[in-house]
């Protein structure tokens, strides 16, 4: 027991210092890399050119792209690339845009991403509008997510090229399609899964306003839940199963739902739909239900849950309706993100912290449902980081970013690839 005891007290000590260790090479490599002249030209030269980084921000914004509809953002974002000198510029077959500039090899591949797609429909008015002091105030239907992160990483090319870095690794900047809604992450998917399968060792997304990092994957199941009878008219049809009352039931059932707060654990009936006329008895009607958590163990249970809500209430309605041509349900799985984390002392997220530190901030860590979900997944290096600036309202047509020190995110995205990629 006392060997046993030794033992032990060795591990955690080893532990610790290898955790210290981590933290202090994350802090020294930046701080190295901070001091190159190079590096401070390049930090230098994106302070003074925000102004572009800007004026690119609302240039991608006004052109609409609603997922599964971003080539038209995609087409400008390749000639971007182009214009910028990057090497194997092209877009796969789902409408990634992808561009290299590759380094001294490939033993480091870094993918620094930005999702093209917007959760606004076809005829939104993506006009940006400046407000505030000085027009410090841009106001516009995905001004912050994610045009934001698009504006970024074109910001890191001009600043790497401008003060010609040089880099051990390779980075690899992404344009991607479906990180939106139903897109279910399948730019992502497909570049791990085909485009850059085992290539890629890092990964970076650039999402949205503020200077935090995304380091806990939450996972995300969606269903449409279908519901069919066979419908007739409300006075002389009237004793027909209904399969809006059946679908009544069940989001009332869902709304009850108790679900932990730690881990956090998330439910929500999103989108409606059925019917014909207010006189009929519909013949079809369905629910989109969203359901998070950052736990996959709680996530499978409340799924199990639902499932198990939605077919009580059918069989439910049936029986109020003992001699009538029952109703049925088909539930179909339309979206799912897995859960997963990038532990607080990897490198990847150490470097983040030290970077952010060197410019005089501290990231704060968090969990969202984001393009790095998959990586996190698959046991790749991943996190996602805001893109800087301030501002609210994403996703409503309210949404503003504040570009007060918004230079700041462009800096940090740069820190944090170099940390990782190397230079020369």
């Amino acid at each position: 027991m006392k060997l046993f005891s030794r033992l032990l007290n060795i591990a955690v000590m080893l532990a610790c210092v290898s955790f210290i260790v981590a933290a202090q090479s994350a802090d020294a490599t930046v701080k190295q890399l901070s001091d190159l002249p190079k590096i401070k030209q390049a930090l230098d030269h994106l302070k003074v050119t925000e102004p572009e980084t800007i004026a690119e921000q609302i240039k991608a914004c006004e052109i609409p792209a609603p997922t599964f509809l971003e080539a038209k953002r995609g087409e400008w974002f390749k000639q971007r690339f182009i214009e910028l000198g990057l090497k194997n510029v092209r877009v796969d077959k789902i409408g990634n845009v992808l561009g290299e500039r590759p380094g001294k090899s490939n033993s480091t591949m870094l993918v620094l991403a930005a999702h093209l797609d917007t959760v606004f429909p076809e005829g939104t008015d993506v006009k940006v509008k400046r407000e505030g002091r000085e027009g410090s105030i841009l106001k516009g239907p995905g001004i912050g997510d994610d045009c934001r992160g698009l504006a970024v990483i074109l910001a890191v090319v001009r600043a790497l090229n401008q003060a010609k870095i040089e880099t051990d690794g390779t980075i690899i900047f992404v344009a991607n399609v479906g990180e939106e809604g139903l897109g279910d992450l399948r730019g992502v998917r497909h570049l791990f899964n085909e485009e850059l399968k085992g290539r890629a060792t890092h990964f970076i997304s650039v999402d949205g306003i503020g200077l935090d990092v995304t380091n806990t994957a939450v996972g995300v199941v969606r269903y449409r839940a279908t519901f069919r009878g066979p419908g007739g008219h409300s006075y002389g049809a009237f004793g027909l199963p209904s399969p809006i009352h059946a679908m009544g039931r069940a989001i009332e059932k869902i709304s009850r739902f108790e679900v932990p707060k730690q881990p956090k654990t998330t439910f929500n009936v999103g989108k409606i739909e059925g019917g014909t006329s207010v006189n009929s008895i519909a013949h079809t009607s369905w629910m989109e239900v969203d359901m998070r958590s950052v736990s996959a163990a709680e996530l499978d249970k409340l799924e199990a849950q639902f499932k198990r809500a939605v077919q009580d209430s059918v069989d439910e309605e049936n029986r109020t309706r003992p001699n009538a041509s029952p109703i049925a349900v088909e539930l179909k799985m339309v979206s799912q993100r897995p859960a997963g984390v990038q532990p607080a002392d990897s490198p990847i997220v150490k470097t983040a912290l030290a970077a952010g530190a060197s410019l005089g901030f501290n990231p704060k860590l968090g969990a969202g449902s984001t393009d790095s979900n998959i990586p996190i997944s698959l046991k790749i290096p991943a996190i996602t980081i805001d893109g800087g600036g301030d501002g609210k309202g994403a996703h409503s047509l309210d949404e503003f970013f504040d570009t007060t020190n918004s230079h700041l995110g462009t800096q940090w995205a740069l820190l944090i690839a170099l940390g990782i990629v190397g230079v020369k």
